[in-house]
C-alpha cells in the first residue's frame, strides 16, 4: 500500500495564508516570482507522496480574487524556437497553453512580457500574434552589465527603458514557460517602475525546492539537485541567513550569488532592503507539511535513481551530457543510494537474462513484482501490463484477455497498411484491444477496472522504450526507468 508523507490540505491552507501575510507586509502589492511548474508538478508529487501535482494552481485559486498572472518569455528563446523537453513544444506555443490553462482555472492573465528584447523579428511577429488574440504585450530590454551594474540598472537607461506593465491586482504572479526567461528581472523592473509611479510594491520568490528548513543532505534536497543537474544548481547553506539569524537554512547557489546585487537594488529603490538573506525572500511552506519523513526520504531516493537512469538514457540517445550522469552518480554516493534500492531493476534484468530478450518489471502497490517477456505477439511492456492487470484483478496467469479476432486485424493494419515491420502491439494498442474485448468478456472488463491502481507504481525496462509506450505509461502515472540500451543495434530508432 502506498504511504503518504505530505499533508496536501495543510499545505494549501498554510501557503495561502503565508502569501497573504507577505502581501500585507508590503502595503498591498506584491510581485511574486513563481519558479518551477505551476501545472503538473510531478517531481514534487513523486518526492513528496501526498503532494498533488496541481497543488500550486489550487493554492492560487484560493487567492484568485487577488491574483494577476504575467508571463515572461525571453525574446531570444522565441528566435531560437526553444523547446520544452517535457512537453515537446516551443516556448512561444507553451505561453498560449499556459494562458488557456490559467483561464481554465478562473485566473486572470494580465499580459505577456518579452524579455531581453533586441529587435528580433520573430519576437516582434509573436507580439503581433498575441495582440491579435487580445493579449497585452510589453517589451523589456537587455541591460549591459546586468545584474552587477546596479547604478545603470536602477536608472532611466536601465529599468527605466522597459515598458511599464500595468497591473490591477494585489498579487502579481510572474511565471514563464521555462528557466532563463527573466522572471526576476521583470519583478525588479516593476518594483522600480511602481516606485516611479508612487506605488509601494514588494517582491517575493516562490520556489518549492530546495526546501529551506530541512537538512542540506536530506535525500529530498539531493533529489532537487538531481532534477536540475543539467543547470548545475548546487544546494548550500545560506550564509547571509546564518550570519543574521544564527539559523542554518538551505538555498541554492544562484540565489546566494546574486543576493548582494538584489540587496543593492532594493537599497536603491526603497532606501533599504526588506530582506536580510535570500531565504527571507522565499514564501515556501512545503517543509512544514511533511508528516512522515521516512516516507519522503524513500521517495526521494527513488527519484534520484530515476534521474540517474533518465540521464543515462539521454546520453545514449545523444541528447544528454556525461557530466549530468556523473553529477547524479555523485549525488547517489552522497545519499548512500544504489540501483539495487530499486527492486524492479533486478527483476527486469533477471527476466531478460533468462529469456535472452527484452523484459520489463513493475512493482504493484502491495510490493508484489510482476514481469513481462518478449513474444511473437507482445513486447515485454505489453506482456507485463497484461500480467499486472491480471494480478490486480485476481485472475490466473493462463487467462487469455485478448481475442485473436481483435488482435489479428490490428496486426494486419500495422504491417500491411501502416508500414510497420514488427507486428507486436504497443501498449496503447493493447489497451484499445482490451477495451474492445471488455464489451463481451467479464475478465477483460475486470482488468480495465484495475488501470487506476497502476498510478505511482515503479517500473523498469531492460531496453529503451518507443516513445508511444513511454507516453502511455506516463499517462497511466507509472514511474518508469529504462536501461540505457536499445533493443537492436540499428543506428536509426523510431
Amino acid at each position: 500500500m502506498f504511504k503518504t508523507g505530505f499533508d496536501n490540505e495543510k499545505y494549501l491552507k498554510t501557503q495561502s495564508s503565508h502569501i497573504k501575510e507577505r502581501i500585507a507586509k508590503f502595503g498591498g502589492k506584491l510581485y511574486m516570482e513563481f519558479g518551477g511548474k505551476l501545472f503538473d508538478d510531478f517531481h514534487a508529487s513523486r518526492v513528496l507522496p501526498g503532494f498533488q501535482p496541481d497543488s500550486k494552481i489550487r493554492m492560487l485559486r484560493e487567492l484568485k480574487e487577488d491574483v494577476e498572472i504575467v508571463i515572461a518569455i525571453n525574446a531570444g528563446d522565441i528566435e531560437k524556437n526553444k523547446v520544452r523537453g517535457d512537453l515537446g513544444i516551443t516556448y512561444d506555443l507553451d505561453v498560449l497553453r499556459l494562458i488557456d490553462e490559467f483561464r481554465g482555472y478562473g485566473l486572470y492573465v494580465g499580459s505577456v512580457v518579452l524579455t531581453r528584447f533586441e529587435g528580433q523579428e520573430s519576437a516582434a511577429g509573436y507580439q503581433k500574434k498575441l495582440e491579435a488574440l487580445g493579449i497585452r504585450v510589453y517589451r523589456h530590454y537587455s541591460i549591459p552589465g546586468y545584474p552587477s551594474n546596479v547604478q545603470l540598472i536602477i536608472s532611466e537607461d536601465g529599468f527605466g527603458k522597459n515598458d511599464y506593465i500595468k497591473t490591477t491586482h494585489s498579487l502579481v504572479v510572474v511565471t514563464a514557460p521555462g528557466p532563463g526567461s527573466g522572471k526576476m528581472a521583470v519583478c525588479l523592473s516593476q518594483l522600480y517602475q511602481e516606485h516611479q509611479h508612487g506605488v509601494c510594491a514588494g517582491y517575493a520568490k516562490f520556489e518549492t525546492f530546495p526546501i529551506w528548513n530541512i537538512p542540506l543532505q536530506h535525500p529530498l534536497q539531493l533529489a532537487y539537485e538531481a532534477a536540475t543537474a543539467d543547470l548545475n544548481d548546487i544546494n548550500m547553506i545560506d550564509p547571509y541567513h546564518l550570519e543574521e539569524y544564527g539559523v542554518a537554512a538551505v538555498n541554492y547557489n544562484r540565489d546566494v550569488e546574486v543576493f548582494p546585487v538584489l540587496r543593492a537594488m532594493f537599497n536603491r529603490i526603497y532606501g533599504e532592503s526588506p530582506y536580510k538573506s535570500p531565504t527571507d525572500m522565499g514564501v515556501n511552506m512545503a517543509g512544514n507539511c511533511i508528516v512522515d519523513d521516512e516516507v519522503v526520504r524513500q521517495a526521494a531516493c527513488q527519484e534520484i535513481i530515476r534521474r540517474y537512469y533518465q540521464a543515462s538514457v539521454d546520453l545514449r540517445k545523444g541528447t544528454g551530457k556525461s557530466e549530468v550522469v556523473e553529477k547524479v552518480q555523485i549525488l547517489m554516493e552522497k545519499g548512500g543510494i544504489s540501483i539495487s534500492d530499486r527492486p524492479v531493476v533486478a527483476a527486469a534484468r533477471q527476466k531478460a537474462e533468462l529469456t535472452g530478450e527484452p523484459a520489463a518489471a513493475i512493482e504493484l502497490p502491495d510490493g508484489r513484482i510482476v514481469t513481462g517477456k518478449t513474444s511473437a505477439l507482445l513486447g515485454a511492456c505489453g506482456a507485463m501490463l497484461l500480467n499486472a492487470l491480471k494480478e490486480l484483478a485476481g485472475l490466473d496467469d493462463d487467462v487469455k484477455l485478448l481475442s485473436p479476432e481483435i488482435i489479428e486485424p490490428i496486426q494486419h493494419l500495422k504491417v500491411s497498411h501502416l508500414g510497420n515491420h514488427n507486428p507486436r502491439m504497443h501498449t496503447d494498442e493493447i489497451l484499445i484491444a482490451l477495451t474492445i474485448c471488455a464489451n463481451t468478456d467479464d475478465n477483460a472488463e475486470l482488468c480495465m477496472q484495475q488501470l487506476s491502481r497502476l498510478k505511482d507504481c515503479e517500473m523498469h525496462s531492460s531496453v529503451i522504450l518507443a516513445n508511444v509506450d513511454e507516453h502511455t505509461f506516463h499517462e497511466l502515472g507509472v514511474h518508469l526507468t529504462c536501461e540505457p540500451q536499445y533493443q537492436t543495434k540499428k543506428l536509426f530508432h523510431r
